[in-house]
């Protein structure tokens, strides 16, 4: 077993196919297989399912990569400090529901890093997807909510990937819609009084289940539904059309813009919104982006 297989076997990890690990970490595609399948037998487990789709680690391969990672860490640990050069850039990824709140978490850990190397990834994805880079440790950390509609089908998935679900905050709905809509002035909304307005949602792809929906209301509550894949394009449609979404309090002045209001929803449910990860210890940057996300959801949950 050498430094260089626990490096292609986390880049496997990371990326999910040999073929991406391989142009990460600039060897060819037929090196990295061959070294990971002669250190799978070495240590006579399979690391990894193949499947035509990519990699997943297996249950043992989830436990090695733990280890192996540790490995590279305290090898880095030792070549930053006696010859001053590391052995790899510092790496994080965190996968999100479109939570802004997260986007401005993420850019703080990009801030406290500013004079040292990194290779960071930032994902707004949908909800199966998001559980997936977290089991298969392709993030680090995800960004999800928690409701009675779907906390017995995504608690029984966490449970399966031995994922653990921090809580950040809990809100009551609000309804997020245009400054001048005409229900942007109310104190609360009753749920029936939107029927005459596009529901603007996220789509959720092959994987459309109601437990995986991002919104707290299912569209198939509502009689005019749009899906989109981006938060952009939610803001423009919500302003142009007099359209709305259902989603915690939470509301970032900075990232989607004064014109959007939020109005409590006459609803009775309870949105958690919170930290997805594996059990363990959290990386440098897995604990600067759960302290900063800690601070900034607490920020945009009271203004």
């Amino acid at each position: 077993m050498t430094l260089q297989q626990l490096k292609y076997v986390d880049g496997a990890a990371r990326f999910g196919t040999f073929t991406e690990a391989a142009a990460r970490l600039f060897v060819s595609q037929p090196t990295l297989t061959e070294s990971i399948r002669q250190l799978e037998e070495e240590l006579r487990i399979a690391i990894f399912n193949r499947t035509p789709k990519g990699v997943t680690p297996t249950r043992e391969g989830e436990e090695f990569l733990a280890s192996a990672r540790q490995i590279l860490t305290d090898a880095e640990h030792i070549q930053a400090k006696y010859s001053g050069k590391a052995v790899r850039l510092p790496q994080f990824a965190v996968s999100c529901q479109h939570y802004a709140f997260a986007v401005e978490a993420f850019v703080r850990v990009v801030k406290a890093n500013l004079s040292d190397e990194y290779d960071f990834t930032l994902r707004e994805t949908v909800t199966s997807e998001l559980i997936e880079d977290v089991a298969t440790y392709k993030s680090e950390i995800g960004v999800i909510y928690l409701s009675r509609r779907n906390e017995s089908a995504l608690g029984k998935i966490f449970r399966k990937h031995e994922l653990v679900f921090e809580e950040l905050y809990a809100s009551k709905p609000h309804v997020f819609l245009g400054r001048k809509h005409p229900l942007a002035k109310e104190k609360s909304i009753k749920p029936k009084w939107l029927d005459p307005y596009p529901y603007v949602s996220y789509e959720q792809g092959a994987d459309n289940a109601l437990y995986f929906a991002e919104e707290i209301m299912p569209s198939i509550d509502r009689k005019k539904n749009i899906r989109v894949r981006d938060r952009g394009t939610m803001t423009n449609l919500i302003l142009e059309l007099d359209g709305y979404t259902i989603a915690s309090s939470g509301l970032s002045r900075k990232l989607n813009g004064p014109d959007i209001v939020k109005v409590p929803l006459e609803l009775n449910e309870t949105i958690r919104v919170g930290l997805l990860h594996r059990r363990g210890n959290l990386s440098r940057a897995g604990a600067q982006f759960a302290a900063a996300i800690r601070m900034t959801a607490q920020t945009t949950e009271t203004k």
